[in-house]
């Protein structure tokens, strides 16, 4: 296992932009972002894999968010653009110390960050 730790977070209109980062302590290979919003179930939100830099998302983060990493900082980050309420949440950072690939499921990560809020409000 790693320890993740998530930045970036903040309060943010709609219609706007935010960048999150996640910073490592050590390798990882396959890396996610979930988000969990109030009363709700932790989703995936897209993932990267550390050989190819595959990327997958869902769909209704599709074309306005971008997920990238930076291997050899052990970073991921995830830029997102025309933000709306629907993604209030906290964000957290997922990685796998053992498998590459695009996971989904959170089973497959067997680290995880404190999370940061991401707030989309006027």
């Amino acid at each position: 296992q790693v320890q993740l730790v998530e930045s970036g977070g903040g309060l943010v209109q709609p219609g706007g932009s935010l960048r999150i980062s996640c910073d490592a302590s050590g390798r990882t290979f396959a890396m996610a972002w979930f988000r969990q919003a109030l009363g709700k179930e932790r989703e995936f939100v897209a993932a990267v894999s550390r050989i190819d830099l595959a990327t997958y998302y869902r769909g209704s983060v599709k074309g306005r968010f971008t997920i990238s990493r930076n291997n050899a900082k052990n970073a991921l980050y995830l830029q997102m653009n025309s933000l709306t309420p629907e993604d209030t949440a906290v964000y957290y950072c997922a990685a796998s110390s053992t498998t590459d690939g695009l996971f989904m499921n959170g089973e497959h990560y067997n680290s995880w960050g404190q999370g940061t809020q991401v707030t989309v409000s006027s």
